[in-house]
């Protein structure tokens, strides 16, 4: 049977399903713990695994979409992107709702030239905004789901929602209720061994923006946060914290930074606040004691202190 005409039937056959009652399976405990389950394999160990729902929250300008376009390339080829590592290539479709398409061709074309390995000619699927005449669907819409399922989202073992603002566009980040038809589309993916990965902005507080209904259901959740010595010119600059790490922990969840240099990522551990070379940085970049106190959280007697001066 064409893989493409079974996809199809699939589909019809869920949608009959979802239009009547189903019977709901239970199983004793003693024959779920024997059950033959298939085992949770990783897209991007350790945070991105088979069946994963994950988010990546940054502010504006935060590298959200270094991020996205770094683990789709890294998924899609088999390789690697930052610390993390892909055991084999999958099928990634990228779904950007935000960037011109010259600028996004100009990510990739670089990503390219630098990568070890090349994705197969079909790993790698993006649907762009600003590639389509009309935009992309609404994808908040339960109907606009099921346009997006055939054959794009069917094809696919991760999918990546680069953002939330723009592609959810019937989304209340505030009302908790309003997440519920995404929450929905996120699990019918799980269960067809699908991956989802969210990139959503970040609010003032330094949490996701809306309502935390978004984070139920989430295996992993990665803050992006500038460094408290950044400045516009670092470019590609910041650090990277799991705020919800499930299946993993210890070395693999502390957090470090990455900054773009060139065209290589370089990695380091995160500096504390206090850490007096990113005080002296930060005064030396014209920052005042009250800003740096801001920024840091470090009171300004001990930024004093630190640097042998006064405020």
């Amino acid at each position: 049977m064409n893989d493409n005409l079974a996809v199809d039937l699939r589909i019809v056959e869920s949608e009959t399903r979802r239009e009547r009652p189903q019977p709901i399976r239970t199983r004793n405990v003693f024959e779920f713990m024997h059950a033959q389950f298939p085992p949770r394999e990783m897209l991007l160990a350790p945070w991105l695994p088979v069946q994963g729902i994950a988010m990546v929250h940054a502010p504006r300008g935060g590298s959200k979409t270094h991020l996205a376009l770094g683990t789709a390339w890294a998924v899609a080829t088999g390789t690697g992107f930052l610390k993390w590592k892909a055991p084999q290539p999958r099928r990634v479709l990228l779904l950007d709702g935000e960037m011109p398409r010259t600028a996004l061709q100009e990510r990739f074309i670089r990503i390219s030239q630098t990568s070890s390995e090349q994705p197969i000619w079909d790993n790698l699927q993006i649907a762009a905004s600003d590639d389509q005449d009309l935009g992309l669907p609404d994808l908040s819409n339960p109907e606009a789901q099921r346009t997006y399922y055939a054959p794009l989202v069917a094809e696919a073992d991760l999918v990546i929602v680069d953002n939330l603002s723009t592609l959810c566009r019937s989304i209340k980040e505030n009302e908790a209720d309003s997440w519920m038809p995404m929450q929905d589309w996120a699990l019918s993916l799980r269960r067809a061994s699908k991956s989802v990965l969210f990139i959503h902005h970040g609010g003032k507080s330094g949490q996701q923006r809306g309502s935390s209904k978004k984070e139920d259901i989430a295996d992993s959740i990665i803050s992006l946060r500038k460094p408290p010595d950044y400045t516009p010119q670092h470019g590609a600059r910041f650090e990277i914290h799991f705020e919800k790490t499930r299946g993993f922990h210890g070395d693999d969840a502390e957090p470090f930074e990455a900054k773009l240099v060139g065209e290589q990522w370089e990695l380091n551990p995160i500096k504390s606040g206090d850490d007096v070379e990113t005080l002296r940085t930060m005064k030396a970049s014209g920052m005042t004691y009250r800003q740096i106190e801001e920024r840091t959280g470090v009171p300004r007697s001990t930024i004093a202190r630190k640097l042998g001066d006064e405020p």
